[in-house]
């Protein structure tokens, strides 16, 4: 008697129909086309988790570089004195300060370029 594998092949093909709910047309309904399209999203989804933090540091830098610039210094300058303060504080963090505190990050800014100085 030949083996068929209906109930695994049922839960397999269930299984790409429940991730690719909410997709338009055949890609939603279609076994084959459902799972082309969650395999090609997945592919996506694992590039883009590593395009995003290099999107977000992006996003850091230009934040702090306004920031800098307000205050008559570039980027480039403050990160140089930070280092030479031995200021230990990372771009997500003085991203942050820059947005939601700028007094304390122009007091950053004024220890780091006092440091430097000296």
């Amino acid at each position: 008697m030949r083996v068929k594998g209906g109930v695994k092949t049922k839960k397999r093909h269930a299984k790409y129909l429940k991730q690719a709910k909410g997709y338009r047309g055949g890609r939603g309904v279609l076994y084959r086309s459902a799972r082309e399209g969650v395999e090609r999203g997945l592919c996506f989804a694992y590039r883009d988790r590593k395009v995003r933090k290099r999107e977000m540091r992006s996003l850091w830098v230009i934040r702090i570089s306004a920031a800098a610039k307000a205050l008559g210094t570039s980027y480039s300058r403050l990160i140089d004195a930070l280092n030479k303060a031995q200021v230990s504080v990372d771009r997500k963090m003085l991203a942050e300060l820059a947005v939601s505190d700028p007094a304390g990050f122009a007091q950053l800014v004024r220890t780091a370029q006092g440091s430097a100085a000296a």
